[in-house]
């Protein structure tokens, strides 16, 4: 695959990432409490600063969307959407399930998705048009075409109960083959190389999925909010499939 500058910049930007992330993960990092209640590190924080340093050296014009610094620039036509630390509960834990998200949006639309996983040596990443890969080699989605027959993941159970989607995400698991609660970005690693099949989250902002939207869908799969409305940066909920079972599944949340 021939990268873009924006990939290759982007790369650039997770690698700077990843270095400050796994120094924090593999030694003692505290805790603050966010107005939200959600936890936060200095990681996020350093993390989610040299992301920004390394993207507007090359890209002075663009604006940011970021879950710990807030949204600037935003009458560019390109926005950079940053989540440092996805799974920031995780990484507390010692848990290694946790990555990085950014994304890059033109207009409305995500154009490029990197997903990396530094504590388990996973680099996810997408343009539009140009496939989905996983540390250098192309992924696709899984062709499963049942429920009966899918993998479901899912995120947190109380964020459907706030909600009042459990009986809809009762049903849905019940006629699928195989469910795993995991949560977070792993999910969509899982996904967009075929090794599940749907993923359901209750509760999202769109920092947690914009870079899923486009490497879910180069890697020939689809993404909505839980009904099958289309995703946007006000979405709260999130459905991701192979393709094939995606409106058998949205069907349970109408």
């Amino acid at each position: 695959m021939e990268r873009s500058s924006f990939l290759q910049v982007a790369l650039d930007a997770i690698h700077a990432s990843d270095d400050i992330i796994m120094k924090y993960y593999t030694g003692d990092v505290s805790v603050e409490t966010k107005a939200d209640m959600s936890p936060v590190t200095i990681a996020d924080k350093e993390a989610e600063s040299a992301i920004q340093h390394v993207l507007s050296s090359a890209f002075p014009d663009h604006g940011f969307l970021g879950e710990e610094t807030g949204t600037t620039n935003e009458e560019s036509e390109y926005t950079w959407v940053i989540d440092p630390i996805d799974g920031t509960k995780n990484f507390i834990r010692h848990i290694p399930l946790f990555g990085t998200q950014l994304a890059l949006v033109k207009g409305d639309e995500v154009i490029l998705g990197v997903s990396s996983m530094p504590a388990i040596g996973e680099l996810l990443y997408a343009e539009k048009g140009n496939g989905a890969y996983l540390n250098g080699k192309k992924m696709d989605v899984s062709d499963m075409s049942t429920l009966q027959e899918s993998m479901i993941c899912f995120g947190g159970f109380s964020h459907f109960d706030k909600i009042g989607a459990v009986p809809s995400l009762t049903n849905l698991l019940l006629s699928t083959g195989r469910q795993r609660g995991i949560g977070d970005c792993y999910m969509y690693h899982l996904l967009a190389t075929g090794r599940t099949d749907i993923v359901v989250e209750g509760s999202i902002r769109f920092w947690d999925i914009a870079a899923a939207v486009c490497i879910v869908a180069e890697a020939g799969g689809r993404v909505s909010e839980l009904d099958g409305t289309p995703v946007t940066r006000e979405s709260k909920t999130c459905l991701a499939t192979n393709g094939h079972v995606h409106d058998d599944v949205s069907r349970f949340f109408i």
